[in-house]
């Protein structure tokens, strides 16, 4: 099962730290990490997406799955699409999809301007391990568990934005 992860950090900078740390960590196979994005609010409001590489060639994630998830958490276009179209397209909620929707209310009112929120695709952590050296970075931690099911039907609404499953 993959867990999505999202840790709200109090800048950019620590944002990228505490990625760089993940990296490291899943080096040493301490985690193992499917894909990761930093996402930053500017002090207007603007929501800017850093997608990282992806970690794995086999990831069911993709840049148009966080531009989804991004755009639907922020109701704002990623990617030159109008969200409206795309909520509208996906049915507006994000638990149709496998992701509670008090998971996006909590990301949407933790990032305030000039913050940044860490976005993880999580498979197997040793907690006890990556804990303790990810604690010095602090940040606030929400979560929510995504099965095989939900990453199935994630993946068949970006390949059909039009006919998203039930």
């Amino acid at each position: 099962m993959t867990t999505l992860v999202a840790v709200v950090y109090k800048d950019a900078a620590t944002a990228n730290a505490a990625l760089a740390k993940l990296r490291d960590l899943s080096n040493q196979y301490l985690i193992e990490l499917e894909d990761a994005v930093i996402v930053t609010k500017d002090q207007k409001g603007k929501i800017q997406l850093h997608q990282s590489v992806n970690l794995t060639a086999a990831g069911a994630t993709s840049g148009a799955f966080w531009g989804m998830l991004i755009g639907l958490i922020f109701f704002i276009p990623i990617g030159g699409l109008v969200i409206g179209a795309v909520m509208g397209a996906l049915g507006g909620k994000l638990s149709d999809y496998g992701i509670d929707d008090n998971f996006a209310k909590q990301v949407s009112s933790k990032l305030e301007p000039g913050k940044a929120a860490l976005f993880l695709m999580v498979r197997k952590v040793t907690t006890d391990k990556v804990l303790p050296e990810m604690a010095p970075f602090g940040g606030e931690i929400l979560q929510s568990n995504l099965d095989k099911d939900a990453e199935e039907r994630i993946q068949a609404a970006l390949n059909n934005p039009a006919s998203p499953e039930a």
